[in-house]
């Protein structure tokens, strides 16, 4: 949807009335939105709404088929997951999806990349998130410094065969349900 507008008509087309809303909690990365809202069939409801910024994933492919996962400590869960280099930057509106995977890559990883492949979108979850994520592929490349942000200095990078990589999916190793689904993108259209 590219504006609020397109937003109410879609839902109002698909039988949806939102009564009223109220902003419920704000910080510099997430907004908790509370609708009173009238479903479809006449019964009248809340709906609780995180609202985040988009984000990127990618996975970095290297010229001799190894990937690079990092891993960090997740508070909200409390344990450290592999996963694919994702982010967001809280900081800039309206950023290119491009420039904000460059970047992010290069934070995390220190990783610049010489093609970077815009794979296809998601949503991260669709029944409580507006946050729409963009999945890419870097190839080409080049090694340098990280640029770690205060709070990521737990961040360890790996350097994998697509073949370990996998063996972490299927054992259950790789809990990181963005990280998956960018993979099985990546893989559905046949680019790795």
């Amino acid at each position: 949807m590219s504006s609020d507008t397109t937003l109410e008509d879609a839902r109002r087309d698909a039988g949806f009335q939102t009564i009223s809303t109220r902003l419920a909690y704000s910080n510099p990365w997430t907004a908790l939105r509370e609708d009173i809202i009238v479903h479809p069939n006449g019964k009248q409801g809340l709906y609780g709404i995180v609202e985040r910024g988009e984000f990127v994933v990618i996975l970095p492919l290297h010229a001799d088929g190894k990937v690079t996962l990092i891993q960090q400590f997740r508070y909200p869960v409390g344990e450290r997951l592999g996963e694919l280099p994702m982010g967001m930057w809280e900081t800039k509106e309206n950023v290119d999806p491009v420039e904000l995977a460059l970047g992010e890559l290069r934070e995390e990883t220190g990783l610049r990349a010489g093609e970077m492949i815009h794979v296809g979108s998601m949503y991260q979850g669709a029944g409580y998130s507006n946050q729409k994520g963009h999945v890419f592929l870097a190839r080409n490349l080049t090694r340098g410094e990280r640029d770690l942000e205060a709070t990521e200095e737990d961040i360890t990078c790996h350097d994998m065969t697509l073949a370990a990589f996998e063996a972490m999916i299927r054992d259950g190793e790789l809990k990181c349900m963005v990280s998956l689904a960018a993979f099985a993108l990546i893989r559905a259209k046949g680019l790795i």
